[in-house]
């Protein structure tokens, strides 16, 4: 057994937070966890937080390593290395609409990547291509396609982690969603024309979530609530929200958190290859994307995903939607944990649940990353 023990600061257990903890780790697991009784050897927080591992729903790449390019073990130990450093200990690497050969690629490689024991990757979201054109975003539209047979036998297909798929509930027969979720498939909205209606009856199918809720979907409107009014009204779905300073003002954030249940909201980054990396370019379907000030940008003005990572989403609903670090834990790990369905493993600090954690320092910066008995110093960025 192994024993942590934290002074100076406080650890957000599932319990409640604790001034100083000592948790003790057995196999990878937390066997108990509780108040600082002993401080021989104790790791000062210097006014820092203890919180669970961050969950990542969307996570199109990092490290210099985009998804669709290199769907591999390789491509996808890479990229979970990368967001680590960042406090995440959980992750779906993320496929931007491809053909149904990368489609099936993606789900073997990460199949191959979670038997070969790559740290933190918990199956694969699939984002398009069933997805509505005139909100493709930077998705090739090209790509889209209708969900048929072929489609849905290879997303059904057993598998080793979780399959989230993302698509436009208006372009998808009520009866397909049903298949899939029926399946074990997590089905969720985005790139939608869906109005008030379609949304709603795609949530009594089986739609159980909202891709970065806001982006991709038409404004709510009085006499037009659409998706984003449905989503807004129906404590059903869990929803996604980019906390990145760009992709959604902060008043609409604070607004999302009045209205929607709490426990049905969740953080992603929908990071690209230049988060954990240097390079702040690349290329995605033939397009050159550029990296600045935060954005990632085609040429014409297009969000390409973000430059965002879960520790500074994380700051950022501190800054800026007034929560402290332990409500942000909620949106950040036991959230996602519960969309995924995964809350008996992972997601809280908690006896019983994998020893995954990450300590920030009194600036909310990453300090250091534990995944089970595994720990390694973090470089701030």
């Amino acid at each position: 057994m192994k024993v942590f023990r934290f002074s100076g600061g406080r650890v957000a257990a599932a319990s409640g937070v604790l001034d100083g903890a000592e948790i003790r780790v057995e196999q990878g697991r937390i066997a108990s966890i509780g108040p600082l009784s002993d401080a021989s050897g104790a790791v000062d927080l210097a006014g820092g937080w203890v919180l669970p591992g961050f969950i990542d729903t969307q996570v199109n790449g990092g490290g210099g390593v985009l998804f669709n390019d290199v769907p591999s073990v390789e491509g996808i130990a890479a990229i979970g290395a990368a967001h680590a450093r960042f406090g995440t200990t959980g992750f779906l690497p993320t496929l931007i609409s491809e053909d149904v050969d990368g489609i099936a690629a993606a789900l073997d490689a990460t199949d191959a990547a979670i038997d070969a024991g790559v740290p933190g990757v918990l199956g694969v979201h699939i984002e398009g291509p069933v997805l509505n054109p005139a909100r493709n975003g930077i998705h090739d539209a090209t790509k889209f396609r209708r969900l048929d047979r072929t489609l849905i036998s290879l997303l059904t297909k057993p598998r080793s982690g979780r399959v989230l798929l993302t698509v436009a509930p208006e372009r998808v027969d009520l009866a397909d969603i049903r298949t899939l979720a029926k399946a074990g498939v997590i089905v969720s909205a985005g790139h939608t024309e869906a109005t008030f209606e379609q949304a709603e009856a795609a949530f009594d199918a089986g739609v159980s979530g909202v891709t970065h809720l806001f982006n991709a979907m038409p404004p709510i409107y009085q006499r037009a609530p659409g998706i984003v009014g449905a989503t807004l009204d129906d404590p059903r779905p869990w929803s996604g929200l980019i906390v990145d300073r760009v992709h959604v003002a902060a008043p609409v954030l604070r607004m999302a958190l009045k209205l929607r249940p709490f426990d049905k909201l969740m953080l992603v980054t929908d990071a690209m290859p230049s988060v954990g990396s240097n390079h702040k370019s690349f290329n995605l379907h033939g397009r050159k994307i550029d990296v600045a000030d935060g954005r990632c940008v085609y040429t014409d003005g297009t969000l390409a995903g973000s430059d965002l990572d879960m520790a500074t989403a994380v700051s950022n609903c501190v800054a800026d939607l007034g929560l402290t670090p332990d409500r942000v834990a909620l949106l950040a790990s036991t959230n996602p944990a519960a969309f995924l369905g995964l809350s008996n493993e992972r997601g809280a600090l908690a006896p019983g649940l994998r020893a995954d954690w990450v300590v920030i320092d009194a600036e909310l910066r990453p300090v250091q990353t534990q995944l089970a008995e595994r720990a390694a110093e973090l470089t701030t960025v």
